[in-house]
């Protein structure tokens, strides 16, 4: 992380609500909102890896589409320069598309089949810096393409003659032949075989030192953000839990959801493994049409008190901060009553 005081990117108050009422819906029936974002606030600075963590449905990737004006949102993402993204038209926003790349989660799915690899990754540099010529644009999809690990003499392949892990080589040498400042990757390591998601965090990662990026990195598993971020911010039902640096997180995680799911992180040693407790999370996760009231997490929590069915709890601290009214480890009665209720 680079010593930078001003942050590249300033998000504050965030949120994205939908109007789910589908293209039946008469024009006076009442819109019927889904709130998928709610409040989210951080800040990124250049060179940074902010690590997002969260259950499917806790608002990571509709987070991540916000962040680039592919849904709609209210709030400030402020890039570095004071503009503030959200709501900017398509035409506005082209000017920020080469700072910030994304990074999608089906490899090949992402790829248009019917372009070559070359053709993949040239084309935001096409669209970019239209004064190109051929022969540089060729000349820096080859060179990228050995960046990443791909043969340079592949470049007139198609996406279906690659293995997922090469397509997802692919997904990054488009995203970084522009050379942005940021990289938004949308859990795309989950598509793949576990020691593939090992090659492709670790291909970022020397990508990220050696090219000074930033990266928003997403995931459902905390295991996947521990060795590249240097802050995690655990996202549930569209909240921010809590927010921390890395090594603070994952040493001392102070909100219920957050241990939970550090508890289910496998640990190399088997005698450790045996002996630790995983915190079950009991029920479903709620409906976010009907969030609970007072607490979103409270319907889940073995800390649960009534004051977290009546007042929804800030996110406080200073550089650790979490979303609970009463943050801490969970006692052995409480871990026990969450294994019995789950």
């Amino acid at each position: 992380m680079t010593n930078a005081q001003e942050p590249l990117l300033r998000v504050r108050d965030l949120k994205v609500t939908f109007d789910i009422r589908g293209a039946g819906a008469m024009p006076w029936s009442p819109p019927r909102l889904l709130q998928a974002v709610s409040g989210v606030d951080f800040n990124l600075m250049p060179g940074q890896t902010l690590g997002i963590v969260g259950e499917s449905g806790s608002g990571k990737s509709t987070l991540a589409r916000a962040l680039i004006g592919l849904v709609p949102a209210t709030g400030e993402a402020r890039w570095q320069d004071g503009t503030n993204l959200i709501g900017l038209s398509p035409r506005k926003m082209m000017k920020y598309r080469n700072d910030i790349q994304m990074i999608f989660q089906d490899p090949l799915a992402s790829l248009n089949p019917r372009m070559t690899v070359g053709q993949i990754i040239a084309e935001p540099l096409v669209t970019h810096h239209p004064g190109l010529s051929r022969d540089e644009v060729r000349g820096r999809v080859k060179e990228m393409m050995d960046r990443v690990g791909l043969l340079p003499n592949q470049i007139n392949r198609y996406p279906h003659e690659f293995s997922g892990g090469q397509c997802q080589r692919i997904g990054i040498a488009r995203a970084l032949i522009v050379r942005p400042k940021l990289v938004i990757c949308d859990e795309p390591v989950s598509a793949l075989d576990v020691s593939i998601q090992a090659q492709v965090i670790n291909l970022l990662a020397e990508l990220q030192r050696d090219l000074g990026l930033a990266l928003i990195f997403i995931a459902h598993d905390l295991s996947v953000v521990k060795h590249i971020s240097d802050r995690v911010l655990v996202m549930y039902l569209g909240r921010v839990m809590e927010l921390a640096e890395a090594e603070a997180l994952y040493a001392d995680p102070r909100h219920p959801y957050t241990q939970a799911l550090l508890s289910a992180v496998p640990i190399p040693d088997p005698a450790l493994e045996r002996a630790k407790r995983i915190i079950p999370l009991g029920g479903e996760l709620p409906s976010p049409m009907k969030p609970p009231s007072g607490c979103v997490f409270r319907t889940r929590c073995a800390r649960a008190a009534p004051i977290c069915a009546d007042e929804r709890p800030e996110l406080l601290g200073v550089e650790h901060l979490t979303a609970c009214h009463f943050p801490g480890k969970l006692t052995d009665e409480e871990i026990e009553r969450a294994i019995s209720v789950a």
